[in-house]
């Protein structure tokens, strides 16, 4: 037993003497930040393209073969302005058919005519039954109707022959060509596009997450503004459309802003488009370094001056401005927060602000 209890205290004498007490964090160099009152006010920026209001595919009404083509891609037209011709050979063939089905209706109908006179004499003569009469009638009424139905088909086809050449319907621009001379197109089929003249849109994208905050800044005024590629000038927007839906493709939605008829601008020119929220005053804001996830809140390092320790501190962050987080609570002006070196920190650690001596703050 003696030897035992000897071991015994021997091995606790030894186990006491190998523990040694846990060392301290050691002091780390951190960039600090007094906070101050400062303005608040988020910009949003989209890559945009100048497009026309009202933009007509134009298309011959009758099929042919495409004999001439009087413009080309970025010409200006006028209103009324032939662009297009279809040879125009068979229509009028067609036209003259038409015509000479009329001419043959209508001296059927002249000569039924002239033989109801006499048919209604011989009737009066007792000459013929009044059957025999109503049937001369109901010649006569279907002669003008073969007549009506002639006219008619001639008057479609002087239309058709003159669909052979392609007119614009308004003054604008030529944006597109889809056909040249010696092709042949069915009726319906666009050969050109024609961006109207008036005003202009600026149309650009617009992810899922931005959706919401488009519709309630745009009517804010002075909120959207287009700045047109190498130039500093902004121009003033007002948001005219945005898609319900998003692209299939692109998961975007299409958003329309209206710049005026008068705004020198170019179809096709590139642009960026600024959304711009209201100034917010007498908000904090911190870099982005200095704000980290732990336990599933928003926290910073809050420096304590007079121990030079460091502590955390949860924040509501209530958006971005920049490259800087815009804080709605859990800090107040003048108090510094640890804005680089964030990860590095534990409660209570022992800091000094960078480029100061070791041992001191």
């Amino acid at each position: 037993m003696g030897v035992w209890a000897l071991g015994l205290a021997m091995g606790v004498l030894v186990s006491g003497c190998g523990r040694k007490d846990a060392e301290p964090a050691p002091e780390r160099a951190v960039r600090t930040q007094v906070l101050k009152v400062a303005q608040a006010g988020q910009t949003l920026e989209f890559a945009a393209e100048v497009r026309a209001r009202t933009e007509s595919r134009l298309a011959f009404r009758v099929p042919g073969k495409v004999l001439s083509r009087s413009v080309g891609l970025g010409d200006s037209v006028k209103a009324g302005q032939v662009l297009m011709r279809l040879d125009p050979a068979d229509l009028r063939l067609a036209a003259d058919a038409a015509e000479a089905a009329l001419t043959a209706a209508k001296a059927n109908r002249d000569q039924q005519v002239a033989d109801i006179k006499r048919f209604r004499e011989l009737k009066n003569q007792g000459f013929i039954s009044g059957a025999e009469l109503e049937r001369r009638e109901a010649a006569l009424q279907a002669a003008q109707a073969q007549f009506e139905q002639a006219r008619a088909q001639a008057k479609a086809q002087r239309n058709q022959s003159q669909y052979a050449a392609l007119e614009a319907d308004a003054a604008g621009v030529i944006t597109s060509v889809d056909a040249e001379p010696g092709t042949v197109v069915a009726a319906g089929t666009p050969v050109l596009r024609l961006a109207q003249k008036g005003s202009r849109d600026v149309v650009f994208q617009v992810p899922e997450h931005q959706v919401l905050a488009l519709r309630q800044l745009a009517a804010h005024p002075g909120a959207l503004a287009v700045r047109l590629w190498g130039q500093s000038e902004l121009l003033p927007a007002k948001l005219r459309e945005l898609a319900e839906a998003a692209d299939p493709v692109t998961r975007t939605f299409t958003a329309k802003v209206d710049i005026g008829a008068e705004a020198p601008v170019k179809l096709g020119q590139t642009a960026t488009v600024l959304l711009t929220s209201p100034k917010q005053t007498g908000v904090v804001k911190l870099p982005m370094a200095a704000v980290f996830e732990a336990k599933g809140q928003t926290q910073v390092w809050v420096l304590d001056p007079a121990t030079m320790t460091v502590r955390t501190q949860a924040i509501q962050v209530a958006g971005a401005d920049g490259n800087e987080v815009v804080v709605s609570s859990g800090l107040s002006p003048t108090q510094e927060v640890v804005v680089a070196g964030v990860h590095a920190l534990s409660p209570g650690q022992k800091v000094r602000r960078y480029g100061a001596p070791a041992g001191k703050p």
